[in-house]
């Protein structure tokens, strides 16, 4: 009896155990396509929505106008999946003396999605003579727009230092090439953040920062990867 009891027993966790794996591996997915998804979406409408122009206007002016309800829910479904994976990265994470990671990297990526759903949720005002019809001096902010940039900013931000996180767990565990991504995504990232957060349009900002943003999903993708095969 003893013996068909931790039978069963063993099967019940093996079961648990591999359920377990099944969801932290859906969820890591969603930090997977989460950045092709916002990237591929914000692109097609940059380069079909009349009057916008990829080297000087902001991703978040698109979602203004008519059509703007496609960048809003690119904002909101992006942020969702963002915090999916997000959820996802906890458990494949190991214990030990790094184990710091653990804790901070998936809250700040946490908080990146909060703040993509922030942006979603308040709109950016209309400026820089988008959408057509807009003063091409035009830059009043309203309380939303204020919150879009605040949402906006403090996401940004917690990515930028999840990166800085990321690179020390890696660098504890003797993996300078990814503690070294790790710290480039940050570095382009601040940079190109500090750039748009001037209200600057000028061509060379407005590139480097849709760069940045690449960079960004992209670096949340591969860590979101590579975490998919130590779920176990």
């Amino acid at each position: 009896m003893h013996n068909v009891n931790l039978t069963q027993s063993t099967e019940t966790s093996d079961v648990n155990a591999g359920l377990a794996t099944q969801t932290t591996r859906a969820l890591l997915m969603g930090g997977v396509v989460a950045g092709p998804l916002y990237v591929i979406v914000a692109l097609v409408q940059g380069l079909t929505r009349p009057g916008f122009d990829l080297l000087h206007h902001d991703v978040s002016l698109l979602s203004n106008g008519s059509l703007g309800w496609i960048q809003i829910t690119n904002f909101l479904l992006t942020g969702l999946l963002v915090i999916a994976g997000a959820s996802g990265m906890r458990r494949p994470l190991k214990d030990g003396q790094e184990n710091h990671g653990k804790t901070w990297g998936p809250l700040l990526i946490t908080i990146y999605g909060l703040g993509l759903i922030g942006a979603g949720i308040f709109i950016a005002d209309p400026m820089n003579g988008f959408p057509p019809g807009t003063p091409a001096n035009a830059h009043t902010i309203s309380m939303h727009g204020l919150l879009h940039l605040a949402t906006g900013g403090i996401g940004f931000l917690a990515l930028i230092a999840a990166c800085f996180v990321f690179a020390r767990r890696f660098a504890a565990l003797k993996q300078p090439g990814w503690a070294a991504y790790s710290i480039a995504t940050g570095v382009i990232f601040l940079v190109s953040f500090a750039g748009i957060a001037s209200g600057s349009s000028q061509a060379p900002i407005v590139l480097g920062f849709w760069i940045g943003v690449i960079l960004a999903f992209a670096w949340i993708s591969v860590m979101s990867a590579r975490l998919m095969s130590g779920a176990q």
